[in-house]
């Protein structure tokens, strides 16, 4: 074997690296803690657009149904006698009448179309309107009419918020 090559691997030929520490400076080491505890936000103005249109997406729906479901657009009254009142319901318990309408006795031809449904929300609106029923005395239904359908509201878009004898006339059932 020849001896002519240098063996790197004994410690009289092994240089001496020194390391090199730099010391940092107050000011970079403000600016390497602020760059490590930012988070670098690139192409976030496509999520930002996205989170924007579901947030007026959910906002429309919510206005539309509350538009739809739960804001009344017609607040009247009818005038009439209460046939019949009463509890349906399997899961959410609702008190449901009909009414023949003041308007449709007077009018021979809608003599066939009596039938005014309605919902009561109350226990105590629907006492008043079974007295009044078994009275057989006109009444006034003042009632809020919802364009759509609620489960625990009842079956009829029609919700009846007060029930008041008619003191201008009053008059028997006719049909009783």
């Amino acid at each position: 074997m020849d001896d002519n090559f240098d063996d790197y691997f004994t410690d009289e030929h092994v240089p001496e690296e020194q390391p090199q520490v730099h010391q940092e400076t107050e000011q970079e080491r403000e600016e390497r803690e602020i760059k490590e505890a930012t988070i670098e936000r690139r192409g976030n103005s496509i999520k930002l657009l996205l989170v924007l249109v579901i947030a007026a997406m959910a906002f429309f729906l919510g206005w539309w149904m509350w538009q739809y479901y739960f804001r009344p657009y017609r607040v009247s009254q009818e005038k009439g006698w209460i046939m019949k009142v009463s509890n349906e319901g399997t899961v959410f318990k609702t008190y449901e009448g009909e009414m023949i309408s003041e308007s449709y006795v007077e009018d021979t031809l809608l003599a066939m179309k009596s039938d005014f449904a309605f919902s009561i929300p109350t226990d105590s609106l629907a006492r008043d309107a079974m007295r009044w029923a078994a009275d057989g005395k006109r009444v006034v239904l003042t009632y809020d009419e919802y364009k759509g359908k609620v489960l625990w509201r009842g079956d009829s878009k029609r919700v009846v918020t007060s029930i008041e004898p008619d003191t201008n006339l009053i008059k028997t059932n006719p049909y009783k």
